[in-house]
Protein backbone atom coordinates (compact mmCIF):
# COMPACT_ATOMS: atom_id res chain seq x y z
CA UNK A 1 0.00 0.00 0.00
CA UNK A 2 1.30 3.27 -0.76
CA UNK A 3 0.14 6.36 1.82
CA UNK A 4 0.11 9.71 1.58
CA UNK A 5 -0.52 12.48 4.12
CA UNK A 6 -2.84 15.76 3.36
CA UNK A 7 -2.62 18.19 5.75
CA UNK A 8 -5.74 20.68 5.80
CA UNK A 9 -3.26 23.60 6.52
CA UNK A 10 -2.04 23.15 3.34
CA UNK A 11 -4.64 24.74 1.39
CA UNK A 12 -4.05 28.05 2.85
CA UNK A 13 -0.43 29.21 2.23
CA UNK A 14 0.53 26.22 0.80
CA UNK A 15 -2.33 26.39 -1.66
CA UNK A 16 -2.05 22.48 -2.38
CA UNK A 17 -5.25 20.95 -2.74
CA UNK A 18 -7.25 17.91 -2.73
CA UNK A 19 -6.68 17.30 -6.84
CA UNK A 20 -3.16 17.86 -6.63
CA UNK A 21 -2.51 14.44 -4.94
CA UNK A 22 -0.66 11.86 -7.20
CA UNK A 23 -3.59 9.26 -6.56
CA UNK A 24 -3.10 7.12 -9.22
CA UNK A 25 0.45 6.20 -7.17
CA UNK A 26 -2.03 5.87 -3.43
CA UNK A 27 -3.70 3.69 -2.13
CA UNK A 28 -4.73 5.70 1.19
CA UNK A 29 -4.81 8.94 2.42
CA UNK A 30 -4.52 10.22 6.20
CA UNK A 31 -6.21 13.45 5.92
CA UNK A 32 -4.65 15.19 9.42
CA UNK A 33 -5.66 16.24 11.53
CA UNK A 34 -8.73 16.62 13.64
CA UNK A 35 -8.66 17.20 17.63
CA UNK A 36 -9.52 15.52 20.80
CA UNK A 37 -11.84 17.33 23.64
CA UNK A 38 -10.04 16.11 26.69
CA UNK A 39 -13.03 16.76 28.74
CA UNK A 40 -15.61 14.73 27.24
CA UNK A 41 -12.96 12.27 25.02
CA UNK A 42 -14.98 12.83 21.55
CA UNK A 43 -12.89 14.34 18.35
CA UNK A 44 -13.59 16.91 16.36
CA UNK A 45 -12.71 18.52 12.95
CA UNK A 46 -9.76 21.43 13.36
CA UNK A 47 -10.92 23.61 10.52
CA UNK A 48 -14.25 23.92 9.69
CA UNK A 49 -13.68 25.80 6.98
CA UNK A 50 -11.37 23.90 5.31
CA UNK A 51 -12.59 20.30 5.95
CA UNK A 52 -16.39 20.98 5.08
CA UNK A 53 -17.17 24.79 4.18
CA UNK A 54 -14.94 26.29 1.39
CA UNK A 55 -16.77 26.54 -2.13
CA UNK A 56 -13.78 24.85 -3.63
CA UNK A 57 -16.22 23.62 -6.00
CA UNK A 58 -18.44 26.15 -6.13
CA UNK A 59 -22.06 26.33 -4.50
CA UNK A 60 -25.19 26.98 -6.98
CA UNK A 61 -28.41 29.32 -5.39
CA UNK A 62 -30.38 25.74 -5.46
CA UNK A 63 -27.46 23.80 -3.32
CA UNK A 64 -28.81 22.05 0.24
CA UNK A 65 -27.32 23.91 3.11
CA UNK A 66 -26.54 20.02 4.19
CA UNK A 67 -24.35 19.62 1.61
CA UNK A 68 -20.95 18.60 2.26
CA UNK A 69 -18.24 21.06 0.96
CA UNK A 70 -14.31 21.83 1.42
CA UNK A 71 -11.58 19.65 1.28
CA UNK A 72 -13.72 16.23 2.15
CA UNK A 73 -16.09 16.63 -0.45
CA UNK A 74 -13.07 16.90 -2.91
CA UNK A 75 -11.67 13.76 -1.37
CA UNK A 76 -15.23 11.84 -1.72
CA UNK A 77 -14.84 12.43 -5.40
CA UNK A 78 -11.48 11.41 -5.90
CA UNK A 79 -13.05 8.16 -3.98
CA UNK A 80 -15.84 7.85 -6.77
CA UNK A 81 -13.05 8.72 -9.17
CA UNK A 82 -10.10 6.29 -8.16
CA UNK A 83 -12.02 2.96 -6.41
CA UNK A 84 -8.80 1.91 -4.94
CA UNK A 85 -8.06 5.43 -2.80
CA UNK A 86 -8.99 4.99 0.85
CA UNK A 87 -9.60 8.42 2.85
CA UNK A 88 -8.84 7.88 6.09
CA UNK A 89 -9.18 10.85 8.90
CA UNK A 90 -5.54 11.32 10.82
CA UNK A 91 -6.58 12.18 14.73
CA UNK A 92 -4.30 13.81 16.72
CA UNK A 93 -0.37 14.41 15.43
CA UNK A 94 2.23 16.63 17.61
CA UNK A 95 -0.52 19.20 17.91
CA UNK A 96 -3.11 18.18 19.53
CA UNK A 97 -1.45 14.83 21.33
CA UNK A 98 -1.38 16.42 24.80
CA UNK A 99 -5.23 15.93 24.91
CA UNK A 100 -5.36 11.99 24.31
CA UNK A 101 -4.09 10.78 28.06
CA UNK A 102 -7.61 12.30 29.41
CA UNK A 103 -9.61 11.63 26.68
CA UNK A 104 -8.71 8.18 26.73
CA UNK A 105 -8.37 7.83 30.58
CA UNK A 106 -12.31 6.96 31.59
CA UNK A 107 -14.46 4.40 29.86
CA UNK A 108 -17.25 6.51 29.62
CA UNK A 109 -14.71 9.07 27.66
CA UNK A 110 -13.46 6.08 25.38
CA UNK A 111 -16.71 5.30 24.32
CA UNK A 112 -17.17 8.78 23.24
CA UNK A 113 -14.01 8.94 21.46
CA UNK A 114 -15.26 5.49 19.54
CA UNK A 115 -18.75 6.94 19.07
CA UNK A 116 -17.36 10.35 17.11
CA UNK A 117 -15.04 7.98 14.76
CA UNK A 118 -18.10 6.45 13.57
CA UNK A 119 -20.61 9.92 13.35
CA UNK A 120 -17.45 11.28 11.34
CA UNK A 121 -16.88 8.26 9.13
CA UNK A 122 -19.95 7.82 7.78
CA UNK A 123 -21.42 11.58 7.83
CA UNK A 124 -17.73 12.23 5.55
CA UNK A 125 -17.62 9.19 3.57
CA UNK A 126 -14.68 8.09 5.22
CA UNK A 127 -12.65 4.20 4.92
CA UNK A 128 -11.32 4.62 8.45
CA UNK A 129 -9.36 6.77 11.01
CA UNK A 130 -5.84 6.94 11.57
CA UNK A 131 -4.94 7.47 15.73
CA UNK A 132 -1.57 9.30 15.70
CA UNK A 133 -0.95 9.94 19.74
CA UNK A 134 2.67 11.06 20.11
CA UNK A 135 3.48 9.11 22.82
CA UNK A 136 1.96 7.52 25.65
CA UNK A 137 4.38 8.05 28.25
CA UNK A 138 3.43 5.72 30.68
CA UNK A 139 2.59 2.31 31.31
CA UNK A 140 -1.13 4.09 32.38
CA UNK A 141 -1.42 5.60 29.25
CA UNK A 142 -0.02 2.65 27.32
CA UNK A 143 -2.69 0.23 28.61
CA UNK A 144 -5.66 3.08 27.92
CA UNK A 145 -4.35 3.12 24.59
CA UNK A 146 -5.19 -0.40 23.99
CA UNK A 147 -8.64 0.37 25.21
CA UNK A 148 -9.34 2.90 23.42
CA UNK A 149 -8.13 1.24 20.22
CA UNK A 150 -10.47 -2.13 21.13
CA UNK A 151 -13.37 0.76 21.86
CA UNK A 152 -12.66 2.30 18.11
CA UNK A 153 -12.07 -1.38 16.72
CA UNK A 154 -15.32 -2.31 17.87
CA UNK A 155 -17.16 0.17 17.03
CA UNK A 156 -16.21 0.37 13.22
CA UNK A 157 -16.89 -3.31 13.07
CA UNK A 158 -20.58 -2.58 14.19
CA UNK A 159 -21.08 0.43 11.66
CA UNK A 160 -19.26 -1.91 9.13
CA UNK A 161 -21.44 -4.82 9.50
CA UNK A 162 -24.50 -2.73 9.78
CA UNK A 163 -24.66 -1.61 5.81
CA UNK A 164 -26.16 -3.48 3.16
CA UNK A 165 -23.04 -4.64 1.87
CA UNK A 166 -21.01 -5.35 4.80
CA UNK A 167 -17.48 -3.11 4.81
CA UNK A 168 -14.70 -3.37 7.26
CA UNK A 169 -13.53 0.20 7.84
CA UNK A 170 -9.82 0.74 8.65
CA UNK A 171 -7.68 1.16 12.09
CA UNK A 172 -4.52 2.00 11.93
CA UNK A 173 -1.70 4.06 14.39
CA UNK A 174 1.18 6.35 13.69
CA UNK A 175 4.06 5.13 15.32
CA UNK A 176 7.57 5.94 16.63
CA UNK A 177 10.35 4.65 15.17
CA UNK A 178 12.46 5.12 18.54
CA UNK A 179 12.69 1.48 20.48
CA UNK A 180 12.81 3.75 23.67
CA UNK A 181 9.96 5.82 22.84
CA UNK A 182 7.50 2.99 22.74
CA UNK A 183 8.91 0.67 25.01
CA UNK A 184 6.36 0.61 27.10
CA UNK A 185 3.46 0.15 24.55
CA UNK A 186 1.59 -2.94 24.62
CA UNK A 187 2.26 -3.94 20.85
CA UNK A 188 1.26 -7.06 20.40
CA UNK A 189 -2.02 -6.13 22.14
CA UNK A 190 -2.82 -2.92 20.15
CA UNK A 191 -1.73 -5.07 16.83
CA UNK A 192 -4.53 -6.92 17.37
CA UNK A 193 -7.18 -3.79 16.50
CA UNK A 194 -4.93 -3.00 13.85
CA UNK A 195 -5.07 -3.00 10.01
CA UNK A 196 -1.32 -1.76 9.65
CA UNK A 197 1.55 0.84 11.72
CA UNK A 198 2.33 4.13 9.88
CA UNK A 199 6.03 3.61 11.00
CA UNK A 200 7.46 7.26 11.07
CA UNK A 201 10.81 7.04 10.20
CA UNK A 202 11.54 10.60 10.12
CA UNK A 203 13.10 13.56 11.87
CA UNK A 204 15.84 11.24 13.64
CA UNK A 205 17.60 14.91 14.25
CA UNK A 206 16.58 18.47 13.84
CA UNK A 207 16.89 21.51 15.76
CA UNK A 208 17.49 19.71 18.93
CA UNK A 209 20.20 17.34 18.38
CA UNK A 210 23.72 17.98 19.65
CA UNK A 211 25.18 17.37 15.79
CA UNK A 212 24.16 17.63 12.61
CA UNK A 213 22.94 14.46 11.40
CA UNK A 214 21.39 12.14 9.00
CA UNK A 215 17.06 12.81 9.72
CA UNK A 216 15.88 9.48 8.11
CA UNK A 217 18.39 6.98 7.40
CA UNK A 218 17.86 2.89 6.63
CA UNK A 219 21.09 1.92 8.08
CA UNK A 220 23.47 2.77 11.42
CA UNK A 221 26.21 5.35 10.72
CA UNK A 222 29.48 4.05 11.52
CA UNK A 223 31.12 7.00 12.24
CA UNK A 224 28.27 8.20 14.66
CA UNK A 225 26.50 11.22 12.78
CA UNK A 226 22.75 9.92 13.46
CA UNK A 227 21.36 8.70 16.93
CA UNK A 228 18.90 6.67 15.51
CA UNK A 229 17.97 4.37 11.90
CA UNK A 230 15.12 2.53 10.30
CA UNK A 231 16.66 -0.67 10.46
CA UNK A 232 16.70 -0.84 14.22
CA UNK A 233 13.72 0.55 14.69
CA UNK A 234 11.78 -2.09 12.36
CA UNK A 235 13.58 -5.14 14.03
CA UNK A 236 12.31 -4.15 17.53
CA UNK A 237 8.52 -4.06 16.44
CA UNK A 238 8.71 -7.43 14.25
CA UNK A 239 10.70 -9.24 17.76
CA UNK A 240 7.74 -8.13 19.79
CA UNK A 241 5.47 -10.10 17.29
CA UNK A 242 4.26 -7.26 14.74
CA UNK A 243 4.22 -9.14 11.47
CA UNK A 244 6.25 -7.01 8.77
CA UNK A 245 3.93 -6.81 6.28
CA UNK A 246 1.89 -4.83 8.16
CA UNK A 247 4.47 -2.24 9.04
CA UNK A 248 4.57 0.75 6.49
CA UNK A 249 7.66 2.90 6.32
CA UNK A 250 7.36 6.30 6.83
CA UNK A 251 9.39 8.77 4.65
CA UNK A 252 9.79 12.47 4.42
CA UNK A 253 9.38 14.78 2.10
CA UNK A 254 11.10 17.50 3.34
CA UNK A 255 14.73 18.34 5.21
CA UNK A 256 16.03 19.51 8.23
CA UNK A 257 18.77 21.55 8.38
CA UNK A 258 21.70 22.71 10.27
CA UNK A 259 24.06 25.90 9.97
CA UNK A 260 27.07 26.63 11.02
CA UNK A 261 28.95 23.25 10.79
CA UNK A 262 32.02 21.91 9.10
CA UNK A 263 30.31 18.54 7.88
CA UNK A 264 27.43 15.79 9.11
CA UNK A 265 28.16 14.26 12.33
CA UNK A 266 29.96 17.69 14.02
CA UNK A 267 28.70 20.61 15.82
CA UNK A 268 26.28 23.02 14.44
CA UNK A 269 24.97 26.57 15.19
CA UNK A 270 21.62 27.57 14.27
CA UNK A 271 18.98 25.78 11.95
CA UNK A 272 18.38 28.24 8.56
CA UNK A 273 15.13 29.97 7.90
CA UNK A 274 13.23 26.86 6.44
CA UNK A 275 10.19 27.20 4.07
CA UNK A 276 7.29 27.41 6.36
CA UNK A 277 8.51 26.97 9.58
CA UNK A 278 12.50 26.89 11.06
CA UNK A 279 14.80 24.45 9.55
CA UNK A 280 12.76 22.65 7.65
CA UNK A 281 12.82 23.07 4.00
CA UNK A 282 9.71 21.66 1.85
CA UNK A 283 11.64 18.71 -0.49
CA UNK A 284 11.07 20.59 -3.91
CA UNK A 285 13.03 23.27 -3.44
CA UNK A 286 16.03 20.94 -2.42
CA UNK A 287 19.00 21.16 -2.85
CA UNK A 288 19.58 25.14 -2.60
CA UNK A 289 21.29 27.30 -5.04
CA UNK A 290 24.84 27.24 -4.27
CA UNK A 291 24.94 23.28 -2.32
CA UNK A 292 25.73 20.10 -3.75
CA UNK A 293 23.91 16.90 -3.06
CA UNK A 294 25.70 13.91 -0.85
CA UNK A 295 24.11 10.47 -1.58
CA UNK A 296 25.25 7.82 1.23
CA UNK A 297 24.34 4.60 -0.59
CA UNK A 298 26.20 2.55 2.62
CA UNK A 299 23.43 3.54 4.99
CA UNK A 300 20.79 4.44 2.68
CA UNK A 301 20.98 8.57 3.10
CA UNK A 302 21.44 11.95 1.50
CA UNK A 303 21.97 15.47 2.25
CA UNK A 304 22.77 18.83 0.35
CA UNK A 305 26.36 20.28 1.45
CA UNK A 306 26.93 24.52 0.81
CA UNK A 307 30.83 24.22 1.64
CA UNK A 308 30.56 28.13 1.69
CA UNK A 309 27.38 28.94 3.78
CA UNK A 310 28.79 25.84 5.66
CA UNK A 311 25.05 24.36 5.92
CA UNK A 312 23.61 20.61 5.61
CA UNK A 313 20.23 19.83 5.05
CA UNK A 314 19.43 16.33 5.58
CA UNK A 315 16.69 14.95 3.10
CA UNK A 316 15.94 12.08 0.85
CA UNK A 317 16.96 12.47 -2.69
CA UNK A 318 15.66 10.28 -5.61
CA UNK A 319 18.44 7.56 -5.36
CA UNK A 320 17.43 7.43 -1.50
CA UNK A 321 13.93 6.81 -2.16
CA UNK A 322 14.44 3.82 -5.26
CA UNK A 323 16.85 2.45 -2.36
CA UNK A 324 14.11 2.64 0.59
CA UNK A 325 11.31 0.91 -1.89
CA UNK A 326 13.91 -2.00 -2.29
CA UNK A 327 14.23 -2.21 0.84
CA UNK A 328 10.74 -2.16 1.59
CA UNK A 329 10.68 -4.97 -1.04
CA UNK A 330 13.63 -7.14 0.68
CA UNK A 331 11.93 -6.64 4.24
CA UNK A 332 8.27 -7.75 2.86
CA UNK A 333 7.11 -4.38 4.87
CA UNK A 334 3.84 -3.16 4.03
CA UNK A 335 4.09 -0.25 1.80
CA UNK A 336 4.91 3.07 1.76
CA UNK A 337 3.86 6.44 3.35
CA UNK A 338 4.74 10.27 3.14
CA UNK A 339 4.80 13.17 5.22
CA UNK A 340 3.38 15.33 3.61
CA UNK A 341 1.84 15.56 -0.30
CA UNK A 342 2.39 19.62 -1.05
CA UNK A 343 6.28 18.96 -0.80
CA UNK A 344 6.99 16.51 -3.09
CA UNK A 345 9.20 17.73 -6.42
CA UNK A 346 7.72 16.59 -9.73
CA UNK A 347 8.89 14.38 -12.86
CA UNK A 348 11.93 12.37 -12.18
CA UNK A 349 12.38 14.64 -8.65
CA UNK A 350 9.20 13.14 -7.83
CA UNK A 351 10.21 11.04 -4.16
CA UNK A 352 6.54 9.58 -3.95
CA UNK A 353 6.89 8.19 -8.02
CA UNK A 354 10.38 7.07 -7.31
CA UNK A 355 9.78 4.71 -4.65
CA UNK A 356 6.56 3.99 -7.00
CA UNK A 357 8.93 3.07 -9.86
CA UNK A 358 10.23 0.00 -7.55
CA UNK A 359 6.79 -0.59 -5.63
CA UNK A 360 4.02 0.07 -8.77
CA UNK A 361 3.48 -4.08 -9.27
CA UNK A 362 3.00 -4.58 -5.56
CA UNK A 363 0.25 -1.80 -4.81
CA UNK A 364 -2.75 -3.16 -2.96
CA UNK A 365 -5.76 -3.46 -4.89
CA UNK A 366 -8.84 -3.20 -2.46
CA UNK A 367 -12.24 -1.17 -3.63
CA UNK A 368 -13.01 2.13 -1.24
CA UNK A 369 -16.57 2.42 0.23
CA UNK A 370 -18.87 5.07 -1.42
CA UNK A 371 -22.34 3.96 0.19
CA UNK A 372 -23.28 5.98 3.39
CA UNK A 373 -27.03 5.96 4.10
CA UNK A 374 -27.24 7.52 7.71
CA UNK A 375 -24.61 10.85 6.50
CA UNK A 376 -26.19 14.00 7.83
CA UNK A 377 -24.86 15.83 4.40
CA UNK A 378 -27.62 15.22 1.76
CA UNK A 379 -24.76 15.19 -1.20
CA UNK A 380 -22.89 12.06 0.79
CA UNK A 381 -25.80 10.18 1.11
CA UNK A 382 -26.80 10.35 -1.97
CA UNK A 383 -23.47 9.61 -3.55
CA UNK A 384 -22.20 13.11 -4.43
CA UNK A 385 -24.40 13.42 -7.69
CA UNK A 386 -23.20 15.50 -10.76
CA UNK A 387 -19.91 14.67 -9.50
CA UNK A 388 -17.35 11.89 -11.07
CA UNK A 389 -14.47 13.96 -10.57
CA UNK A 390 -12.92 16.23 -10.07
CA UNK A 391 -11.12 19.58 -12.59
CA UNK A 392 -7.51 19.18 -13.21
CA UNK A 393 -5.95 21.91 -10.87
CA UNK A 394 -5.47 25.18 -12.34
CA UNK A 395 -6.50 24.85 -16.14
CA UNK A 396 -10.20 24.84 -15.92
CA UNK A 397 -12.35 27.19 -17.23
CA UNK A 398 -9.44 28.66 -19.39
CA UNK A 399 -9.18 32.19 -21.61
CA UNK A 400 -6.58 33.33 -24.04
CA UNK A 401 -4.89 36.45 -24.34
CA UNK A 402 -2.54 36.91 -26.68
CA UNK A 403 0.18 38.86 -26.68
CA UNK A 404 -0.28 42.43 -26.36
CA UNK A 405 -4.21 41.80 -25.41
CA UNK A 406 -4.52 44.51 -22.74
CA UNK A 407 -6.42 47.84 -21.23
CA UNK A 408 -5.16 50.25 -19.47
CA UNK A 409 -8.33 49.19 -17.39
CA UNK A 410 -6.82 45.70 -16.79
CA UNK A 411 -8.79 42.20 -16.86
CA UNK A 412 -11.79 42.40 -14.62
CA UNK A 413 -12.28 39.60 -12.81
CA UNK A 414 -15.17 39.67 -10.07
CA UNK A 415 -17.20 37.08 -8.10
CA UNK A 416 -19.42 36.26 -10.40
CA UNK A 417 -16.66 34.25 -12.47
CA UNK A 418 -15.35 32.51 -9.56
CA UNK A 419 -12.68 30.00 -10.36
CA UNK A 420 -11.91 31.14 -14.05
CA UNK A 421 -8.38 30.88 -14.85
CA UNK A 422 -6.88 33.67 -17.06
CA UNK A 423 -3.49 33.02 -19.20
CA UNK A 424 -1.62 35.82 -20.81
CA UNK A 425 1.17 35.23 -23.31
CA UNK A 426 2.33 38.82 -22.45
CA UNK A 427 5.01 40.77 -20.67
CA UNK A 428 2.21 42.27 -18.72
CA UNK A 429 -0.88 41.11 -17.00
CA UNK A 430 -3.48 42.74 -14.96
CA UNK A 431 -6.25 41.90 -12.99
CA UNK A 432 -8.89 43.67 -10.97
CA UNK A 433 -11.25 43.21 -8.11
CA UNK A 434 -14.44 45.77 -8.69
CA UNK A 435 -16.73 46.36 -6.68
CA UNK A 436 -18.76 43.62 -6.86
CA UNK A 437 -16.14 41.12 -4.85
CA UNK A 438 -16.91 41.33 -1.03
CA UNK A 439 -14.50 40.28 1.96
CA UNK A 440 -11.03 38.46 0.89
CA UNK A 441 -10.18 37.61 -2.29
CA UNK A 442 -7.13 35.95 -3.07
CA UNK A 443 -5.14 36.19 -6.78
CA UNK A 444 -2.74 32.63 -7.38
CA UNK A 445 -0.39 33.46 -10.20
CA UNK A 446 1.31 30.69 -12.53
CA UNK A 447 4.66 30.09 -14.65
CA UNK A 448 3.27 27.37 -16.93
CA UNK A 449 1.45 25.31 -14.21
CA UNK A 450 3.76 26.08 -11.30
CA UNK A 451 2.03 28.46 -8.66
CA UNK A 452 4.96 31.39 -8.34
CA UNK A 453 3.35 34.59 -6.36
CA UNK A 454 -0.30 34.48 -4.07
CA UNK A 455 -1.41 38.36 -4.22
CA UNK A 456 -4.42 38.95 -1.25
CA UNK A 457 -6.49 41.89 -1.98
CA UNK A 458 -8.58 41.73 1.87
CA UNK A 459 -11.83 43.39 0.79
CA UNK A 460 -10.25 45.20 -1.78
CA UNK A 461 -12.94 47.01 -3.37
CA UNK A 462 -13.05 50.29 -5.99
CA UNK A 463 -14.27 52.50 -3.03
CA UNK A 464 -11.75 50.63 -0.91
CA UNK A 465 -8.38 49.82 -2.70
CA UNK A 466 -5.93 48.43 -0.10
CA UNK A 467 -2.31 47.21 -1.00
CA UNK A 468 -1.99 44.07 -2.23
CA UNK A 469 -0.20 41.58 0.21
CA UNK A 470 2.47 39.74 -2.09
CA UNK A 471 3.33 36.04 -0.68
CA UNK A 472 6.27 33.73 -2.09
CA UNK A 473 4.73 30.75 -2.98
CA UNK A 474 6.38 27.66 -4.90
CA UNK A 475 8.36 28.59 -7.76
CA UNK A 476 10.27 31.50 -6.73
CA UNK A 477 12.81 31.48 -8.90
CA UNK A 478 10.32 31.79 -11.95
CA UNK A 479 11.61 36.05 -12.23
CA UNK A 480 8.08 38.10 -11.35
CA UNK A 481 9.92 40.75 -11.06
CA UNK A 482 6.82 43.62 -9.99
CA UNK A 483 3.99 42.97 -8.03
CA UNK A 484 1.95 46.59 -7.50
CA UNK A 485 -1.70 47.15 -6.52
CA UNK A 486 -3.37 50.46 -7.32
CA UNK A 487 -7.24 51.60 -7.12
CA UNK A 488 -8.40 48.06 -6.36
CA UNK A 489 -5.79 46.66 -9.90
CA UNK A 490 -3.28 44.06 -9.04
CA UNK A 491 0.02 44.51 -12.15
CA UNK A 492 2.65 41.33 -12.05
CA UNK A 493 5.14 42.33 -14.55
CA UNK A 494 7.39 39.11 -15.40
CA UNK A 495 10.77 38.63 -17.47
CA UNK A 496 11.40 35.46 -18.67
CA UNK A 497 8.53 33.12 -18.61
CA UNK A 498 6.64 32.96 -22.11
CA UNK A 499 3.06 33.15 -20.07
CA UNK A 500 1.47 33.41 -16.62
CA UNK A 501 -2.06 32.06 -15.51
CA UNK A 502 -4.22 33.55 -13.03
CA UNK A 503 -6.88 31.89 -10.99
CA UNK A 504 -9.04 34.04 -8.87
CA UNK A 505 -10.18 32.46 -5.98
CA UNK A 506 -13.28 34.40 -3.25
CA UNK A 507 -11.72 33.08 0.12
Amino acid sequence: MNIEVLLIMAIYGRQFFPQELPVANLTHVLYAFANINPDSGEIYLSDLWADINAPLLGKSSQSSSSNLYGCLQQMYILKKQNRNLKVMLSIGGWTYSSNFPAAASTISKRAAFASSVVSLVQNLGLDGVDIDWEYPSDDTQANNFVLLLQEVRSALDKLGGSLQTPYHFLLTVASSANPAVCQNWQLSEMDQYLDFWNFMAYDFSGSWSSVSAHQANISPSGNGSTPFNTETGISYYIARGIASDKIVLGMPIYGRSFEKTNGIGQSFQGVGQGTWESGVYDYKVLPLLGATEVYDESIGASYSWDTSKKEIISYDNPLVAVQKGKWIQSMNLGGAMWWESSADGRGSRSLIGSVMSVLGSRIQNVTNQLLYPNSTYANIKDGMPGFSSLPLANISNLTIYTSGAHSSSGLDITSSILGTTIAKSSSEVRTTIDSSCSGNAAINSYAGTTTTMDISLPGNTASNPSSGIVTPLRNSSSQITTVSSLLGTATIVQSSQPSILIQYQNL
